[in-house]
């Protein structure tokens, strides 16, 4: 294993929240006006902002509309999303096997750090990951670097001994802006094609593939 750290995204790369934000996003819809969104429409909007999740549901760019949007999405977030989470078969292990190589593990999400902790400890995951970055955490979303470079900051490493894995255009920009090496898993909704159009070491069609390829 080349790397020293392993920075992971959570949704569609180490698990699976659909149900929580398709009724999370229709909660703030309905609350702003507008019509219910397709579960596929929402699915292909999850690691945006709250933000541009609106916007993309919507078209609408008001300002005021979008913070309202964002306000009702988390209320019925803490209500909902943790027991509608639950990590994809294999992530456990994987994590594991990089705990045991003295591997750092961390994640780096829109979704609130508070809530990733919460899904880490009904899954059983809590202890091996050792660094969370979530949404309120930063200033600036991702594809902003900046939570994947606090992590290299804390753990005092270099660009090049890092590597972040995820799903989505938005993760493969995060890795290019935050200059670290990326690989892509086909978990999301991201095709390999356009995962393929980044910078990336491998592109995999699940964790348990990547983990055959570099553990």
């Amino acid at each position: 294993m080349k790397y020293q750290a392993v920075i992971f995204d959570f949704d569609y790369t180490l698990g699976d929240s659909t149900d929580g934000i398709v009724e999370s996003a229709n909660y703030g819809l309905r609350a702003t006006g507008h019509k219910e969104a397709l579960r596929e429409e929402i699915r292909k909007t999850i690691g945006l902002s709250l933000k541009e999740t609106y916007v993309a549901l919507t078209g609408d760019v008001s300002e005021e509309k979008a913070a309202l949007f964002d306000k009702c999405f988390k209320e019925k977030a803490d209500q909902v999303m943790v027991a509608s989470s639950q990590l994809y078969p294999g992530v456990l292990e994987t994590l594991r096997s990089l705990k045991e190589q003295g591997v750092r593990t961390g994640i780096v999400t829109t979704k609130f750090h508070y809530r990733i902790d919460a899904i880490l400890e009904k899954c059983h995951g809590t202890a091996y990951i050792d660094s969370v970055v979530g949404g309120e955490d930063v200033k600036t979303p991702k594809p902003d670097p900046e939570g994947v470079l606090s992590l290299l900051g804390s753990w005092g490493l270099r660009k090049d001994e890092a590597l972040y894995v995820g799903d989505s255009i938005v993760d493969a920009k995060t890795a290019q802006a935050a200059g670290v090496d990326f690989a892509g898993v086909t978990t999301g909704t991201t095709g390999r094609e356009e995962l393929g159009r980044y910078p990336c070491v491998g592109i995999y069609g699940s964790l348990g593939e990547w983990k055959a390829s570099f553990l």
